[in-house]
């Protein structure tokens, strides 16, 4: 893990809402960021509102805005809009969602922020970016990896592209290449003195985890598609097998030395030759390789992968995952402080610790506080506060 203070002393305001950006605003508040959430006074961020919740607030705003604040400021009014452009010249980033344009329209845009802090770093997210022909195109995640061509890369061969489980645009094409650019931003700052304006697409972001297989089209390649490609079905050896108890396990034998052990582990007689076979080949041998798996239960399996070193493990359901040895010894997972007195369930990333010192914020809960921390005079913050 990184440094949980590396970012001490960095000011951040967050005005974006549900999954990008507070994914990308967690993570800055876990290297040591003071986020502010500023939020519309009326709703504010609606992920609050998304159930499961505990004591009124989701569960899932719990866990990505843990560590910040909520300043309420409406950035329609005028004295919003003017209270929001003085908390700039002393912010380091801004962080935005909105569609391409609004900023500019609330008066707040990339070039009046830049005038009163050159330094400022803003990073917008958007689906397509904030120039071209589908600037002003609605869309979510679904849409943003169909034309990224990510969605036509799983599932089975033959088949209809089946829908990722996780939101890979809004968190690595949106958050992950967001927080990519702030970090430069501020670590070129340091160089030339002037902030930037963080252009990331979601479905651009998305677009580039294809950057390896695109690789191979330009070298020659067959264009991939679902099931067919080396890592995502094409290839007996790296593929998900059902087990007794219709649960899975995942093999990826994708080296000689893999192969050989991963048949030695379920007592079959492996051919190195099959990692380069035909497609015809390839489907006899999953056949072959998934009798055998159909013999045990998924739990049985993992006892004997343990002892080959094959590249097979179970497959895991979420509900599992927390109790796993593995993130138990890693500290992957931690409970932190809620609302009122319930724990919540954190989950921490690479680079850092689960911030814990504060819980995630209530509408305009820190409103006075920020304002005070930024320089607002008690007169100025009753006024603010009072709309």
């Amino acid at each position: 893990m990184g440094d949980a203070r590396a970012l001490d002393g960095i000011r951040v305001l967050d005005l974006s809402r549900l999954l990008p950006g507070p994914f990308l605003t967690m993570v800055l508040a876990d290297l040591g960021a003071d986020v502010v959430k500023v939020e519309d006074p009326r709703i504010g961020d609606y992920l609050r509102q998304i159930p499961p919740a505990v004591d009124g607030i989701s569960g899932r705003f719990l866990v990505l805005n843990r560590g910040k604040r909520s300043l309420a400021l409406d950035l329609k009014a005028e004295a919003g809009r003017a209270a929001f452009l003085r908390l700039a010249e002393k912010a380091d980033v801004v962080v935005e969602s909105f569609r391409p344009g609004v900023m500019d329209r609330l008066g707040v845009g990339w070039n009046q922020l830049r005038e009163h802090n050159p330094r400022l770093v803003l990073c917008s997210i958007s689906g397509y970016g904030q120039t071209g022909p589908y600037v002003e195109r609605p869309g979510h995640d679904l849409n943003y990896i169909g034309l990224a061509g990510v969605l036509a890369m799983t599932g089975g061969a033959g088949g209809a592209p089946a829908m990722p489980g996780v939101q890979i645009a809004d968190l690595a094409g949106g958050g992950l290449w967001g927080l990519t650019g702030v970090l430069a931003a501020l670590l070129g700052r340091e160089r030339t003195g002037q902030g930037a304006h963080v252009d990331i697409s979601m479905c651009e972001g998305s677009l580039a985890l294809l950057a390896a297989e695109l690789g191979s089209v330009a070298a020659g390649g067959e264009p991939p598609t679902r099931g067919q490609a080396t890592l995502n079905g094409g290839l007996a050896c790296y593929g998900v097998y059902r087990t007794a108890d219709d649960r899975y396990v995942s093999v990826g034998a994708l080296e000689p030395k893999f192969w050989l052990a991963f048949n030695q582990a379920i007592g079959r007689k492996g051919d190195l030759s099959e990692l380069i076979a035909t497609p015809r080949i390839q489907e006899r041998v999953r056949e072959e390789v998934q009798a055998v798996i159909a013999t045990r239960t998924r739990d049985e399996w993992a006892e004997v992968f343990a002892g080959h070193d094959c590249c097979a493990e179970p497959v895991l359901e979420v509900a599992e995952v927390v109790h796993h040895p593995l993130h138990e010894a890693r500290g992957v997972f931690s409970q932190a402080p809620g609302p009122g007195a319930a724990q919540v369930l954190q989950v921490r990333t690479p680079v850092a610790p689960a911030r814990a010192d504060r819980a995630a914020p209530r509408l305009g809960e820190h409103s006075a506080a920020v304002l005070a921390d930024y320089g607002f005079s008690a007169d100025e913050i009753r006024a603010l506060v009072a709309e």
